[in-house]
């Protein structure tokens, strides 16, 4: 099965999970959030896909937003900092998971 990675690098999530999808034989095309961006029909999509969980209100990104920075709307805000989504983002030919729990794993 070929799937679609947006993650970050530097992300320890998001290593394990692709170290562990090219394990179980997948082909994975790689996109760095931060690197390769995002563009913002694929935000909107993941956006209604999977609605206020997409952007990562723990992170540290979103720590170091101003308080009316943090008000915006989340595709606007996604927008300006990719970072702030929650990851890693798995599209398997059009069917989207998030994140890396156990649920995700088992699909996979």
């Amino acid at each position: 099965m070929e799937l679609t990675f947006y993650g970050l690098k530097s992300c320890d999530t998001c290593r394990k999970s692709l170290k562990s999808l090219r394990d179980a034989g997948h082909t994975v095309t790689y996109i760095d959030v931060r690197e390769d961006g995002i563009d913002a029909q694929t935000l909107a999509k993941f956006q209604c896909e999977f609605g206020q969980t997409l952007t990562n209100t723990r992170s540290t990104t979103w720590r170091n937003l101003s308080a009316d920075d943090r008000k915006r709307p989340a595709l606007q805000l996604l927008s300006m900092h990719p970072t702030l989504m929650k990851r890693p983002v798995i599209d398997a030919e059009g069917n989207l998971s998030l994140g890396w729990g156990k649920d995700v794993q088992a699909k996979f």
